[in-house]
């Protein structure tokens, strides 16, 4: 009785408020353009994908509605964790447009659907989906009895400085998926590919992305500069260089080409073959599973000892 007054007259967390923030001011937008008229988005006609409607206002609920019951419940929830995790991977999925429009600002090509108010949309929709899984992550530090400063849960003397042969295996799955979404292309032909300025922005991110990036992640020259590289030979490279492009452009391709997949799947009319699609996709998905693995592995490998619990 004594720990649950206790629960009762916790505090409620400053995430807890910033998710039910967002959820009252984005699902107020979204039931505004439910009930009412939406805007027009510009020539692609859309913000969101899949989750529209009613089924974008219910998503906001959900992510408020999680987010009070994971600074509620005192004990760890493998169901309520899952909930908010897959109520988070909905809302990124439903904002994929953004990883093509993102790579077109770091190329200089918007291209032409580009709509300023969807773009928007699609950033607070991600937006929702980080918030939540930044209380999810602290609902599992504290209830699992995770490091709350670093959430290690391993003994100590149980680091390791190589990458796990998992992770090996997932940047070369990476690179494969890759191989085999430009072998499609050539199979169809690449001039029956749309090479407008967004399009090319994002297959020129993605080649970088599909062999540079899972490969360094996994060899010792993604954690030391090379001797090639001019000024840097020899320093550490900064976690947070290959952590932010890992997990987001892994997060992005497999919500992106994920959406991709069940719109082939539903029956949704394009120029090129279902074969070629379900190829593609499947391919560019493989690919954005394995940065997310290779990422993961990378994280555990080289994060600094933790000055809480010396792990």
């Amino acid at each position: 009785m004594a720990t649950s007054t206790s629960i009762v007259g916790r505090s409620v967390h400053g995430l807890t408020y910033a998710v039910l923030g967002w959820a009252v001011a984005y699902g107020g937008v979204r039931l505004a353009w439910t009930v009412g008229e939406a805007p027009e988005f510009g020539r692609l006609g859309l913000d969101l994908l899949g989750f529209t409607g009613w089924w974008s206002v219910a998503l906001c609920a959900a992510a408020g509605g999680l987010a009070v019951a994971l600074d509620r419940v005192a004990t760890w929830r493998p169901a309520l964790a899952g909930l908010a995790w897959a109520v988070a991977g909905a809302l990124v999925a439903a904002a994929a447009i953004l990883l093509p429009e993102l790579v077109g600002f770091l190329l200089f090509t918007v291209g032409p659907f580009f709509d300023p108010l969807a773009f928007a949309s699609r950033l607070a929709c991600v937006t929702g989906a980080v918030l939540l899984s930044l209380a999810t992550a602290r609902y599992q530090r504290r209830t699992r009895g995770d490091c709350p400063d670093c959430c290690r849960t391993v003994r100590p003397g149980t680091r390791r400085s190589t990458p796990a042969r998992w992770a090996r295996w997932a940047a070369w799955a990476a690179v494969g998926g890759l191989v085999t979404r430009f072998a499609a292309q050539f199979v169809v032909g690449f001039d029956r590919v749309d090479q407008s300025a967004a399009l090319l922005g994002l297959e020129i991110g993605l080649v970088l992305a599909g062999v540079l990036l899972p490969l360094a992640l996994v060899h010792h020259w993604g954690e030391v500069w090379p001797g090639w590289v001019p000024l840097l030979a020899g320093l550490t490279i900064p976690r947070p260089l290959l952590l932010v492009p890992g997990f987001g452009l892994g997060a992005g391709i497999v919500a992106y080409f994920g959406m991709g997949i069940v719109q082939v799947a539903s029956g949704s009319h394009s120029e090129f073959s279902d074969p070629f699609l379900w190829v593609a996709m499947s391919a560019y998905l493989v690919m954005g599973l394995g940065l997310l693995v290779t990422s993961t592995d990378y994280h555990l490998r080289t994060r600094p000892r933790c000055g809480a619990c010396g792990r």
